[in-house]
């Protein structure tokens, strides 16, 4: 299983080193960038949730980036020279970013994407996307992964899950979609009571008018998505990127041909699935019956 460490740090399946999800841990370089943002903020005497409206980052996100625990984009960096002064620190002190490991080369690209991405949607055949887990979910994946992971490892990769599910209530403007297959309900990972858990976390998160969940039915002889999971993203420029993951690799799709194709197959899903009522329907008599 590959997205936990080296892949999204999210859709499920943890990685082989000791953090987990989309966010690195921290670095030197980090943490004194961050200090350089907060120091030049103080100076034009703007607080956390002024700056992040002057650059179009929550208040949150400003404060993770302070604080060294998120990569800052090139977006953020040019937005808060402007708001700054433009003395071109943060430019220059920008080059030099560095993460700790456990965020793989490949999969940096996207991450930085994914943080401010207009619409993101995930296709998923193999286990609950990592924005949509729930610890006990989580632990579950983590504790079964090979080769295994230590009692530190495990907190670490959760910490840094939990800290990525943040997208999903940071970003009310983000649309997020999701097309899971009913059998990832089906196979009870963790067990009954994990599997209820989850279920709940899932239905509650799908009450949020920005997030569309649809589940793909057990039966059904006609699936456009049978090339595997994939996930498609539209920046705030419109330009559209899409991202598959394997074993121990993923691609980043920037071709707008590729793009293109994957787009063209997730509409025919998303015309496949369930409807959102009807997914909803389905899980909760799915959770009933456990």
């Amino acid at each position: 299983m590959t997205e936990g460490t080296f892949g999204p740090g999210g859709t499920g399946a943890a990685g082989g080193s000791a953090n987990g999800g989309g966010e690195p841990e921290s670095s030197d370089s980090l943490r004194t960038f961050g200090a350089v943002v907060q120091a030049l903020r103080e100076h034009a005497g703007l607080n956390r949730e002024h700056f992040g409206a002057a650059v179009r980052f929550s208040k949150h996100t400003v404060a993770s980036i302070e604080q060294g625990r998120r990569m800052p984009d090139r977006d953020f960096v040019e937005r808060a020279e402007g708001v700054l002064g433009n003395t071109g620190a943060l430019r220059r002190a920008f080059q030099h970013l560095s993460r700790q490991p456990g965020l793989a080369a490949w999969f940096r690209q996207w991450a930085r994407l994914e943080a401010v991405a207009a619409t993101l949607y995930t296709y998923e055949c193999r286990l609950i996307p990592g924005l949509l887990q729930t610890e006990a979910y989580a632990r579950r994946l983590f504790e079964d992964q090979l080769p295994p992971l230590n009692d530190k490892q495990i907190e670490t990769q959760w910490a840094a899950r939990a800290e990525r599910q943040k997208l999903l209530w940071e970003r009310p403007n983000t649309a997020y979609g999701f097309i899971l297959e009913e059998q990832l309900f089906l196979r009870r990972t963790g067990g009954v009571e994990v599997t209820q858990g989850l279920i709940d976390h899932v239905l509650e998160v799908a009450a949020r008018r920005n997030i569309e969940i649809q589940v793909m039915p057990q039966v059904r002889f006609a699936h456009a998505g049978l090339a595997g999971p994939m996930r498609l993203l539209e920046t705030p420029e419109v330009r559209w990127y899409a991202y598959c993951e394997g074993q121990e690799s993923g691609q980043f799709v920037a071709d707008p041909k590729v793009v293109s194709t994957l787009q063209a197959r997730y509409a025919r899903m998303r015309s496949q699935a369930l409807s959102l009522e009807d997914s909803v329907s389905l899980l909760q008599r799915m959770r009933g019956a456990l």
